[in-house]
C-alpha cells in the first residue's frame, strides 16, 4: 500500500492494484488492518503486498466506500468467503452491519431460506436472540447453533434423548428440558460443556418425583420453569442463575383437570415483574385451558381465567389455543381455537372479562368454523404474529387513538398477510419466534426452521 497525492492510496492485492482515499478506509474502520496499512509513514514509498484474492477484495472495498454489499456479490461469493476476508482485513463489524436484514416489518416479510440441521432435521424446539438474530435449534438430543449470519457454528450433543424446550439464559448458555427425562439442564454451547441441572424434589412429599420440564422462561433475576411429575403433580419453580438452586416454588397444583394442568408456556414481563403462564388441552370436542398470572415475589396468583368459562365476552365456547404478551405495552393476547379470533387485554386493567377482540377493515386469513387446525400467536416489537393452520398474519401497532377508557383495537392495530397462498400450503405452523430482524417459523412434521426477513428494497411506508 502506498500513498499518492496526499490522501489517495494504492493497494496491491494479489498482484492487482486498487486505488482509493485513505479517509475512506480510516473513517469507516479506523482500527482495522487496512487503516493501519493506509498510513504512509509506516511504509514509505514501497507498496505493501497483500496476498489475498483481489476479486473478493473488490467487494470489501465497495463495502468501505458505500457501507453496502454489491447486489451481485451473493451470487459470486459464499457468505463464509466474505466473512473470512472481512475478518482478515478487520472490517467484520462493517460486513455484519451490511449483511443483517433491515428492520422486521411483518407485512413486508418474505421467506428467504430454511435452516435444516444435518441430523434429526425436524426441530423439537428452538430459540432466537433478540439482539443479533442468531438461532439455536434443538433436534433429537442435539442443539445446533447458528450465529448472527445464520452460519452453522457447531452442534452440541447433550445427554438427553430428546429436547422439548430450550431457552437462552446467558449469552452462550441454554436451559433445556426433555419430555422423557427429569430436570432442567444447563449447557454452555460455546464449548459444548454441561454446566449443571436443577430438579424439583421434596423429601416430605413422595409425589414429587422425577419431574419433567414443560416450559422455560428467562429473567434477569432467575429462570422460571414449569415441572410436571409422572402422576401429574406440577408447579413452577424460580431458579437462581448463580447457584442453579430452587429459589421459590410457585403455584403447586395437581394436574387432574384442564384448570390445573402444567403450564406449557411461560412469559416474564419485566416492567411489572409478573410471570404469565398458560396451558391448553386439545381433544375431539375442542380446546380447554387457562391463563394465569403470578407475582413471583409473593408466589401469589394475581389473575387467572379458565376457558371455556369466565372471560369469554360473546365468544363463549371458543377457548384459547395460544397466548403471548407484548412486554413493551403490557398487553396480553390470546388466539381462539375455533374461530382464530385474536383477543387482547391490558395487563394494567385486568378484570373478570378484560378481552377486546381485534377487528380490521383489511380482509383476514382466518377461516370460519373449526377446520381441525390450531392457532399460534407471538408478540414482537409492537407486532402480533398469528397463525392458524399454515396461514400467517401480522397485526402491526399504529398510533393509539383513545376513546374514553375503552381499548379500541381497530385503532391500535392493522392486519396484513405475511405469507402468500402457496406459503400457507406448506404445512401447519407449530411455532413462531422472532429475533433481531428475522422471523423464524416451524411447521408440523416438516424439517428445518423457516427464515423470514423484510426486503432491503421495499418502498412500502406504513400509514395511519
Amino acid at each position: 500500500m502506498v500513498s499518492d497525492n496526499g490522501d489517495r492510496v494504492k493497494l496491491n492485492v494479489g498482484g492487482e492494484i486498487f486505488e482509493t482515499n485513505a479517509s475512506t478506509i480510516q473513517s469507516t474502520c479506523p482500527d482495522s488492518l487496512l487503516a493501519a496499512l493506509s498510513n504512509p509513514t509506516s511504509h514509505g514509498s514501497i507498496p505493501v503486498f497483500i496476498d489475498r484474492d483481489p476479486e473478493i477484495f473488490s467487494v470489501i472495498l465497495n463495502l468501505l466506500r458505500t457501507r453496502t454489499l454489491p447486489a451481485t456479490s451473493s451470487g459470486v461469493f459464499s457468505k463464509q468467503e466474505l466473512l473470512d476476508e472481512a475478518l482478515y482485513y478487520g472490517v467484520e463489524s462493517l460486513l455484519r452491519s451490511a449483511m443483517l436484514p433491515p428492520p422486521l416489518l411483518g407485512f413486508d416479510a418474505s421467506l428467504v431460506s430454511t435452516i435444516t440441521p444435518a441430523a434429526d432435521g425436524i426441530p423439537s424446539a428452538f430459540t432466537a436472540t433478540a439482539g443479533d438474530s442468531s438461532l439455536w435449534i434443538a433436534h433429537g438430543g442435539q442443539i445446533s447453533v447458528y450465529d448472527w449470519s445464520l452460519s452453522h457454528s457447531g452442534t452440541v450433543r447433550t445427554h438427553l434423548n430428546d429436547i422439548t424446550s430450550i431457552c437462552r439464559v446467558w449469552d452462550e448458555a441454554a436451559a433445556i428440558g426433555s419430555g422423557s427425562a427429569s430436570g432442567l439442564h444447563f449447557y454452555d454451547l460455546s464449548g459444548g460443556r454441561y454446566v449443571g441441572s436443577t430438579h424439583w424434589t421434596d423429601p416430605e412429599d413422595p409425589r414429587i418425583h422425577k419431574a419433567r420440564v414443560a416450559a422455560v422462561a428467562d429473567s434477569t433475576s432467575g429462570v422460571f420453569a414449569s415441572f410436571e411429575c409422572l402422576h401429574r403433580e406440577n408447579s413452577v419453580l424460580q431458579i437462581d442463575k448463580s447457584t442453579l438452586q430452587v429459589a421459590a416454588v410457585i403455584g403447586q397444583q395437581p394436574g387432574s383437570s384442564a384448570k390445573t394442568t402444567v403450564p406449557e408456556k411461560l412469559r416474564f414481563v419485566p416492567t411489572n415483574g409478573l410471570l404469565i403462564g398458560s396451558a391448553v388441552q386439545r381433544g375431539v370436542f375442542g380446546c380447554s385451558g387457562y391463563i394465569r398470572i403470578w407475582d413471583p415475589r409473593s408466589s401469589n396468583i394475581v389473575w387467572e381465567t379458565n376457558e371455556p368459562g369466565s372471560g369469554r365476552s360473546s365468544r363463549f365456547g371458543d377457548s384459547l389455543a395460544d397466548m403471548d404478551v407484548d412486554v413493551e405495552d403490557s398487553i396480553l393476547f390470546k388466539v381462539c381455537s375455533k374461530s382464530g379470533d385474536l383477543g387482547m387485554a391490558d395487563l394494567r386493567k385486568l378484570g373478570e372479562d378484560p378481552w377486546v377482540y381485534m377487528s380490521d377493515e383489511n380482509p383476514g386469513a382466518w377461516k370460519s368454523g373449526d377446520d381441525g387446525g390450531y392457532s399460534v400467536v407471538h408478540c414482537y416489537r409492537k407486532q402480533v404474529l398469528a397463525a392458524r393452520g399454515g396461514a400467517l398474519e401480522v397485526w402491526s401497532s399504529v398510533k393509539e387513538k383513545t376513546i374514553g377508557d375503552q381499548i379500541r383495537s381497530e385503532s391500535l392495530y392493522r392486519r396484513n398477510f405475511v405469507d402468500k397462498e402457496e406459503d400457507s400450503e406448506r404445512g401447519m405452523i407449530s411455532k413462531i419466534e422472532a429475533g433481531g430482524d428475522r422471523l423464524f417459523v416451524s411447521r408440523e412434521f416438516m424439517e428445518g426452521v423457516e427464515v423470514w426477513e423484510s426486503s432491503n428494497f421495499s418502498g412500502i411506508i406504513s400509514v395511519e
